[in-house]
């Protein structure tokens, strides 16, 4: 029987959600029920049950709607737009935790702070307040008691994915691996001095480039002085959603056209940067988190969801786009074996096939046309089609590009994708090729063309020697070897006894036209009476095999 002392409340509770959702495999696991191969339920009933569960469990299901290289296409469709309907705590509640947080009456921080809040989810809610100097604030508030509650189902699904992980299934995907990554998210979003952190990066990233005006993008600032691991107090932006934006202000010469391409472009060039030169970016920049402020600029809000792209991987990914707008179906095959995280080698060839199939929609589409994001999604799904396990990181990648390209799309249904990546694929294979360091690259390459210089000669002597001396020798191991080389071994051995069953019958036929003693007859009967035998056992052991066609 499935127990854990430590949550026997939460777990009658989860039991209860489970079963009157009717997901039985979870009942079994639950229960202590005959366990199959794991079932998960359609997507609607999945997101379902994950509503009802709370807030750890609608957080999960935000996160699993990062990892296409998960899940199919219709469930990362459902759980990407999966939100509780939380009420917002009351005031008097929220203004407990607040005196605890600062340890000093409200009073002397704050001149006002509006009761009413603007804005709550599942791990906290918002307030407008505004300081002691005059400055207008907003103050992020983590939901009391939160904490306890996301601690003991931390606890029951490291439980539960413990054991599933005896499972196949848990054993291709790495199940508790994959749990300890996705509950150390959510710990990360319930340390709010981590989203503090993140923010202030963000800000320092986006506040110089060479493909944008940075004056024209506001990451809010952070105070860290009255800010905690429970409450973070951010400026304030006056503004509003992107997709309600009034572009009339501030007045400009431009058309409204020019000035939505103008907005588009400043935003992809911002979050190219993020994704193809920092490798730090806010990986959910839906409209929500996109304000257009009355001034002009474009403010970034809620960095609380980050993800992260190593060197390497931006390399890569880098390539892929090159490998994806031409067409290149063997390129985009071994650019994800670069990314592969995986130790077992997938079949190529089929790998191959699958990258031809998804391209081949795209063969008569201008690049204009393309759906990039789309095409990215497709990439993760043929690596969870073929078992390649690749970072988790390219999820939120794949995330951040889908929901870009979706709000410029609402914005500016004009919006040619192709024309904003052109003119910076450019710049991006510059500094593959000599980095944002020039001199730097340069005396690396020297460095490691010296040691290549020096070490052909040597080696290239060895082996001519070698070759002359007729001592060269070649270690070659071929992986799965046995199986054949006892094939050939068997094969050898009937065509040996086929032989020697011929010359039996041929040595019999060339004695008895001459036999003429009775000795001669005996030896040819003898010979013929072998012949038989093993010509008989020959045909039996063919014919066990199962080979004879």
């Amino acid at each position: 029987m499935f127990s854990l002392t430590q949550t026997t409340g939460r777990q009658r509770e989860i039991i209860e959600v489970v079963l009157g959702n009717g997901w039985d495999y979870m009942r079994g696991l639950l229960t202590g029920g005959k366990i199959d191969e794991p079932q998960i339920p359609t997507p609607e009933v999945l997101r379902k049950i994950l509503v009802e569960l709370g807030p750890f469990y609608v957080k999960l299901g935000q996160l699993l709607s990062t990892r296409p290289d998960l899940l199919p296409p219709r469930y990362i469709q459902a759980l990407t737009a999966l939100q509780t309907n939380v009420p917002p705590v009351p005031w008097q509640e929220i203004e407990t935790l607040l005196q605890e947080q600062f340890k000093q009456p409200l009073n002397t921080i704050f001149q006002t702070i509006n009761p009413t809040a603007i804005a709550a989810g599942s791990i906290g809610q918002v307030h407008r307040a505004t300081l002691m100097d005059g400055q207008e604030v907003a103050i992020k508030v983590q939901r009391p008691g939160i904490d306890s509650i996301v601690a003991q189902d931390i606890t029951l699904i490291s439980a539960i994915a413990e054991l599933v992980a005896l499972t196949e299934f848990g054993k291709t995907y790495d199940l508790v691996k994959l749990t300890e990554e996705f509950t150390q998210a959510v710990k990360a979003e319930l340390n709010f001095t981590k989203e503090g952190q993140y923010t202030d990066q963000l800000r320092l990233n986006l506040s110089k480039s060479e493909w944008f005006d940075p004056s024209e993008i506001i990451i809010p600032k952070v105070f860290w002085e009255i800010s905690t691991e429970k409450t973070l107090v951010l400026e304030w932006l006056e503004g509003g959603p992107l997709l309600d934006a009034d572009l009339s202000f501030p007045p400009s010469e431009k058309s409204l056209p020019e000035r939505k391409k103008a907005i588009t472009s400043l935003l992809f060039r911002a979050f190219f940067q993020q994704l193809y030169r920092d490798g730090f970016f806010h990986a959910d920049p839906h409209p929500g988190n996109l304000f257009y402020l009355p001034d002009g600029r474009i403010a970034i809000i809620d960095c609380g969801m980050i993800g992260r792209l190593d060197p390497r991987t931006r390399q890569i990914l880098t390539e892929m786009l090159l490998a994806i707008f031409d067409l290149d179906a063997q390129g985009c095959s071994q650019l994800t074996l670069e990314l592969s995280e995986s130790t077992n080698i997938p079949d190529l060839e089929n790998l191959k096939l699958d990258y031809e199939r998804m391209l081949r929609k795209y063969y008569d589409l201008s690049l204009s046309q393309f759906n990039f994001s789309e095409v990215v999604y497709e990439i993760l799904q043929i690596a969870r089609q073929n078992k390649i396990k690749v970072p988790g990181s390219l999820g939120l990648y794949a995330k951040c590009l889908a929901n870009l390209e979706g709000t410029g799309r609402q914005f500016n249904p004009s919006l040619n994708l192709f024309d904003e990546i052109k003119p910076l694929m450019t710049d991006l294979f510059r500094l593959q090729l000599i980095g944002n360091t020039p001199l730097q690259t340069s005396l690396r390459t020297v460095l490691d063309l010296k040691t290549t210089f020096l070490k052909t000669p040597r080696q290239m002597d060895l082996l001519l020697n070698r070759l002359t001396s007729e001592t060269l020798q070649w270690n070659i191991r071929l992986k799965d070897l046995d199986p054949v080389r006892r094939s050939i071994d068997e094969s050898a051995n009937r065509l040996s006894f086929s032989i020697v069953v011929g010359s039996l019958i041929m040595g019999a036929a060339i004695i008895s036209t001459g036999a003429n003693t009775p000795e001669l007859i005996i030896v040819t009967d003898i010979l013929f009476a072998a012949a038989t035998l093993l010509g008989l056992w020959l045909i039996i052991s063919i014919l066990r095999s199962g080979r004879l066609k």
